[in-house]
């Protein structure tokens, strides 16, 4: 699976992020610019499997002149499609044909999403997960209701919905916390 497909899979991923994304306040910049981060390594053609090789033939005159972040995204996914069952990669295949078939400002608005995503602390990606599985168990019904009222709500609503939803969550991990003990090992107050 290439770069475009694990964006395209992440798209319902992202859709269910949106309120973590909304929640999110603006952190502190990178303490290292992109710019001075190291230079992705080139792969090179013959590091690759034969499988692989073959899998990537249409590259083969060209490889050296790719951009070594290219190269390894294209090693990486071809590597994992080697590896997945014929239902995964029918799957991979019709992601990969719908993505295609999104506007151009839909892709880029979804690549966007990607990459905030990427740059999120790993709990809070972790959260973003978790929210879409929870999403994911909901019967269609429910998730297309639950679309259809976040897209139709103003950005007032949204953050009421965004604070009901933190409030609910404190209130569920204040159930699964056990009392804390004071210092000393005594008993809580009650």
């Amino acid at each position: 699976m290439n770069n475009k497909q694990r964006s395209l899979l992440l798209v319902l991923l992202l859709a269910a992020a949106a309120p973590v994304f909304a929640q999110q306040e603006p952190g502190p910049p990178p303490s290292v610019p992109p710019a001075a981060s190291a230079p992705a390594a080139p792969v090179a053609w013959g590091s690759l499997s034969p499988d692989q090789q073959k899998l990537l033939s249409r590259f083969g005159n060209q490889w050296n002149t790719l951009p070594p972040e290219r190269q390894q995204a294209l090693a990486r996914g071809s590597q994992r499609w080697l590896g997945m069952t014929p239902e995964q990669k029918g799957l991979a295949r019709q992601r990969f044909e719908q993505w295609h078939s999104l506007p151009p400002e839909q892709r880029e608005q979804l690549r966007q999403r990607w990459q905030k995503f990427q740059s999120l602390p790993p709990n809070q990606q972790s959260a973003v997960r978790q929210n879409f599985r929870r999403f994911q168990q909901l019967p269609p019904g429910q998730r297309q209701q639950l679309r259809e009222r976040w897209h139709n709500a103003t950005p007032e609503q949204r953050q009421q919905m965004l604070e009901r939803g933190r409030e609910m969550r404190m209130k569920r991990m204040q159930q699964h916390m056990p009392m804390a003990r004071p210092p000393g090992g005594g008993r809580p107050p009650r």
